[in-house]
C-alpha cells in the first residue's frame, strides 16, 4: 500500500475505471502460468486500486480527501496489527 499512489489513482480515475481495472487484474491473477513475483505485483496494484476506490467513496459521502486517506491508512495498519 502506497498512499501517494492511492491519492494519484483516486484523483485521476473515476470509480468505474478503478473497479474495472480491479476486475481485470483479479481475472489475470487466476491465469495458471503466473509467477509468484507477478502475483505479488498484482496484489500490490489491487490493494492500491481498492484503496483509491474506498477513498473515492468516503469523499463522496462527505469526508475531505485528507480525512479519507488517513482513515484508510489507519484501517489497513490496524488490520496488520491484528
Amino acid at each position: 500500500m502506497k498512499l501517494p499512489v492511492i491519492r494519484h489513482l483516486q484523483k485521476n480515475n473515476s470509480p468505474e475505471q478503478l473497479l474495472h481495472c480491479i476486475e481485470v487484474l483479479e481475472s489475470f491473477s487466476e491465469y495458471s502460468r503466473i509467477t509468484e513475483d507477478e502475483l505479488d505485483v498484482i496484489g500490490e496494484l489491487i490493494t492500491n486500486l481498492c484503496g483509491a476506490a474506498e477513498v473515492n467513496e468516503r469523499i463522496k459521502n462527505g469526508m475531505t480527501e485528507l480525512e479519507a486517506v488517513n482513515l484508510f491508512a489507519k484501517k489497513v495498519l490496524g488490520s496488520i496489527d491484528k
